[in-house]
């Protein structure tokens, strides 16, 4: 991966639905040349999917939370995971280190709901404890990184 893959998985961060045509006149490629490259990124897995961003209340998931899940010493982390994965309301999930095994987010419509979700959440095997930060308005989210690897401030 080079200099100009980092600029076309920039400009598809920022605006996944571009053609080739527009990706190439913002990295100086042809569009099939782009064609190629991006094909090339899918293939090896750089670029893993396209999706669209929505916004959560307008589908009536207007409660967010962050869940840091506390693991029994004999529990099997994958195991674990994999029961988090079953949750259609559960996110996004993250392995940590600290106290927490994971922390995962959470939307749901309503606090009943989530209450209900963390009652889920306490009876999978392997999770002793939860704790849960309720969201009160979000100021970013999914913010496309556009550093490049290797770059530094000096």
């Amino acid at each position: 991966m080079d200099a100009v893959d980092r600029r076309i998985i920039a400009a598809l961060r920022e605006h996944g639905r571009a053609t080739y045509a527009e990706l190439g006149r913002q990295v100086g490629l042809s569009a099939s040349a782009v064609h190629e490259r991006v094909g090339k990124l899918e293939t090896s897995g750089v670029i893993t999917g396209y999706h669209a961003v929505v916004n959560p209340s307008a589908v009536g998931l207007g409660v967010t939370s962050l869940i840091g899940i506390y693991s029994t010493d004999t529990a099997d982390d994958e195991d674990v995971a994999e029961e988090l994965a079953r949750l259609d309301e559960v996110e996004s999930c993250y392995r940590v280190a600290g106290d927490e095994s994971f922390i995962v987010k959470v939307r749901v419509a309503t606090v009943d709901d989530l209450e209900h979700t963390l009652g889920r959440l306490r009876r999978i095997e392997g999770i002793a404890r939860t704790r849960t930060t309720l969201v009160l308005s979000t100021r970013f989210e999914g913010r496309p990184n556009t550093s490049e690897v290797g770059d530094s401030e000096e």
